[in-house]
């Protein structure tokens, strides 16, 4: 008999009975690769909502990375446990989210525009 697929060929399987991309595919394995091992390999049915928000909120403290790459992780763990491991995380308030850049408007004066 046959041991049972491995958690991330287990993802792998999922994403891709999803139809998502290739790169979406790579990305959310590197993360939940990445939220594994940052748990010293604890597998994620043992760990909960406050174990994601231990992951995620260094991201946006500790490592200053772009809100896009923080919500790419969460994606990732969000996909992990309502998809592969059929399991609904309560809504993850405590996470501290990165802050998206301020763009401020360039505005032209009449003389700029006129020339």
């Amino acid at each position: 008999m046959a041991p049972p697929p491995r958690l991330l060929d287990q993802v792998r399987e999922k994403i891709r009975l999803k139809h998502y991309s290739y790169r979406t595919e790579q990305q959310y394995v590197g993360w939940i690769r990445r939220f594994i091992l940052y748990h010293d390999k604890r597998h994620p049915k043992d760990l909960g909502a406050e174990h994601v928000e231990a992951f995620l909120s260094p991201l946006a403290v500790d490592r200053s990375v772009a809100s896009s790459t923080q919500n790419q992780a969460l994606a990732a763990i969000l996909f992990l446990y309502r998809y592969v491991l059929n399991v609904e995380l309560p809504w993850l308030d405590k996470v501290i989210r990165s802050k998206r850049p301020q763009r401020l408007p360039i505005v032209l004066t009449r003389e700029e525009v006129r020339t």
